[in-house]
């Protein structure tokens, strides 16, 4: 099968001729039909993240072995099954989820694989969806999405996932007034269409790119801010209806974190979600002084990915804005979204000839 992987990291994705996986045990193996482009792509593509002070966390000393395969957003169809696999049936379309944990330790026995410390996740430390097709470890990883678009329901693994758990975060807070998302990329429009599924009272969206602000808008958003207005804080604050009681920072930058810290009012909370790196400076005695509380946010659970998927099967929770592009542009895709020229999201579909 075709593949397109990290030979080394920051350079070019190979396209490599593999032996396609024969599953063994409760092992499934799917045809790709569908592969999103995340962020997170490119921070393991690069090698690791930015720590700041000059300090980067190493996915090679976290057991990211090359050539690796990306690709953790996947949609397919389960085409072959290991002897002791079940609970899934060759011929349908599954998503899967990707955030695979060792199975034995405390948090993959509360389903809580994604905190699990000897991940095995697919597309980070297994080959995941940048191929024709990709293998998983068991059935429970995959969820039913029926006659929906795989390419649609693709970002669901990450994205969707991940922007519902912060917001799970926030608990009631959504409820009592407009909280903030800083970022209007493809997270920031799936956190948009995650609220109004959930019936909360909106957002409002804080972006310095102006097509990215129009988008937002048009996704719902109560109003769309550039940060580096000066009297941004003020805007919000507005739109808002007072300090906000909840902030989720999809970018993660010292600016962004600032930012998010800066608006939240007396015991409200900040979710970090954003990997972009750095340093954070806000003052560690207004935590308290404050009342806030932060979380750092790890993609979702199993459970929390059935949720979400349930919400777009309802009918609630439409997906965001997609383009295709065939497997064959692997490379281009993961190039163009650090460029910042995606809205939505970029998803790798078979190439014409498959």
């Amino acid at each position: 099968m075709k593949a397109y992987s990290i030979v080394a990291f920051g350079e070019k994705l190979e396209k490599r001729d593999v032996e396609t996986p024969n599953p063994v045990g409760r092992e499934v193996l799917v045809k790709v039909r569908a592969a999103g482009v995340c962020h997170s792509d490119i921070h393991i593509w690069e090698g690791g993240y930015d720590l700041g002070h000059g300090r980067k966390l190493s996915l090679t000393d976290r057991g990211v072995a090359l050539p690796r395969t990306l690709g953790h957003e996947t949609v397919g169809e389960v085409v072959a099954m290991g002897p002791d696999a079940d609970g899934v049936e060759i011929g349908r379309t599954y998503l899967v989820y990707p955030w695979i944990g060792c199975g034995d330790c405390a948090s993959c026995k509360e389903e809580a694989e994604n905190y699990c410390t000897k991940s095995r996740n697919i597309g980070v430390h297994c080959d995941g969806g940048y191929a024709e097709f990709v293998s998983v470890p068991d059935g429970r990883y995959l969820v039913d999405i029926g006659d929906l678009d795989p390419a649609q329901l693709a970002p669901f693994a990450c994205s969707g996932v991940t922007a519902y758990s912060a917001i799970n975060k926030l608990g009631p807070r959504i409820k009592r007034a407009p909280i903030v998302l800083i970022g209007a990329g493809g997270l920031g429009l799936m956190a948009l269409a995650i609220l109004k599924a959930l019936d909360s009272k909106g957002a409002v969206i804080v972006d310095v790119n102006p097509e990215k602000r129009a988008a937002a808008l048009e996704a719902g958003a109560i109003a769309a801010i550039d940060p580096a207005a000066p009297d941004a804080i003020a805007q919000i604050v507005a739109a808002v209806g007072g300090a906000p009681e909840g902030v989720i920072d999809l970018v993660g930058a010292p600016a962004t974190s600032q930012l998010g810290f800066d608006l939240i009012g007396k015991g409200g909370a900040l979710v970090m979600v954003g990997l972009y790196g750095g340093v954070a400076t806000f003052p560690l005695a207004l935590i308290g002084v404050k009342g806030v509380t932060i979380f750092g946010n790890l993609v979702g659970n199993l459970q929390e990915t059935q949720q979400v998927v349930d919400l777009v099967r309802s009918g609630k929770l439409a997906p965001i804005p997609v383009t295709r592009r065939p497997l064959s542009e692997a490379n281009e895709a993961l190039l163009d979204l650090r460029a910042g020229k995606a809205h939505g999201r970029f998803i790798l579909c078979p190439d014409p000839q498959h």
